[in-house]
């Protein structure tokens, strides 16, 4: 599904991931170490290697099952990134940490930047964030154009969509969802990844059709919002001037349907847009899949504004971009507002 800009035509075409130092993320932690337990947190920093890789690793290592071993998010292998593992080693030394570091033939390597105790396992999802550093080449537009475009973005914040990552490339993942809904039987793990990628989709696509409609940072009549930095929703309730407020300072945002069992959380003119972006096919497939596997209605913020974007211009034709994200939000979605940005790493593999 093309998506469409919230702020106008694309101004660049470019590259991203010509290389991997030029997708450069790190992990904002959630939490403090608490200096003592029975599992060993790894500051790491790795390139070229995603994040189940690196687990593997860290478990031959350590002499554990890859099951021992915890981690906050999922990052990416044509990237360098730095995150943090947790180590269950009840009663046991750590083994010599210099022996951890890893350098491969392909240029894959791994590299502990600290360490320490906790008492508990890293579970999915402790993280305060990502700070990403981006660089793309090959960059074609004005530049007095981009700049005005990237100023929007810091001002008004992008679609937040989900990535097209999460539906895997040529979205075989929403394909396969459909045919598991049909009743192909898959594994445990990949029915998680199927479903998260079907509800992602419908949310997509009520994204798009307030993006095209010019409503996707305001509000519409019977509207469910959303806190910033939390899945709190509240209201509907009549738009008032302190409502206002609130949205301009992005303190809260329109919220889109993450699909599931239950009520719509928004009425009026939001509910009735939301049920008309997900009927058109394959959205009632899509829809029921989700109901019978049980999950539930949530929702999700509609707009996404990057946390101190800044940027500049290494050489002619490479733009830099650094700014943070909060959880389970796409950097791709910040760089598809600027134009056409083709991943560099497809092109080589």
């Amino acid at each position: 599904m093309n998506l469409p800009r919230a702020h106008g035509d694309a101004v660049l075409v470019a590259r991203m991931r010509s290389r991997a130092e030029d997708f450069f993320v790190e992990e904002l932690d959630g939490f403090a170490a608490s200096g003592s337990g029975e599992h060993l947190l790894l500051s790491v920093e790795k390139r070229g290697m995603n994040t189940a890789w690196a687990a593997q690793r860290i478990a031959q290592w350590a002499g554990v099952d890859v099951a021992a071993i915890g981690y906050a998010g999922q990052k990416d292998r044509h990237a360098v990134t730095r995150q943090r593992f947790s180590v269950h080693l009840p009663r046991r030394n750590a083994p010599p940490l210099e022996r951890l570091s890893y350098e491969g033939e392909g240029g894959e390597a791994l590299r502990l930047l600290g360490h320490d105790w906790h008492a508990k396992k890293l579970p999915r999802g402790a993280l305060a964030g990502n700070r990403f550093v981006l660089v793309l080449r090959g960059v074609e537009g004005e530049r007095d154009a981009i700049d005005a475009r990237l100023k929007t973005v810091a001002a008004r914040g992008v679609p937040n969509y989900f990535g097209e990552q999460r539906f895997g490339r040529g979205g075989d993942n929403l394909h396969a969802a459909l045919s598991m809904f049909a009743g192909r039987r898959v594994g445990r793990e990949q029915r998680s990844h199927l479903l998260s990628a079907a509800r992602s989709a419908l949310f997509n696509r009520v994204l798009a059709a307030r993006v095209a409609a010019g409503c996707w940072d305001t509000p519409l009549q019977g509207e469910a919002w959303m806190l910033d930095g939390s899945r709190s929703v509240f209201g509907p309730e009549p738009y008032s001037e302190q409502l206002a407020e609130r949205v301009a300072r992005f303190d809260i945002h329109p919220s889109g349907p993450l699909w599931g069992r239950g009520e719509l959380r928004s009425q009026d003119e939001a509910a009735a847009m939301e049920l008309a972006a997900l009927a058109e096919p394959p959205g009632e497939a899509l829809r029921a899949g989700l109901e019978r596997a049980g999950l539930k209605q949530e929702r999700r913020a509609l707009r996404l504004r990057p946390d101190g974007l800044a940027w500049n211009w290494p050489a002619e034709d490479a733009l830099e971009l650094r700014f943070a994200l909060p959880p389970g939000t796409y950097a791709t979605s910040v760089l598809a507002e600027l134009g056409e940005v083709r991943d560099g790493s497809y092109e080589a593999a």
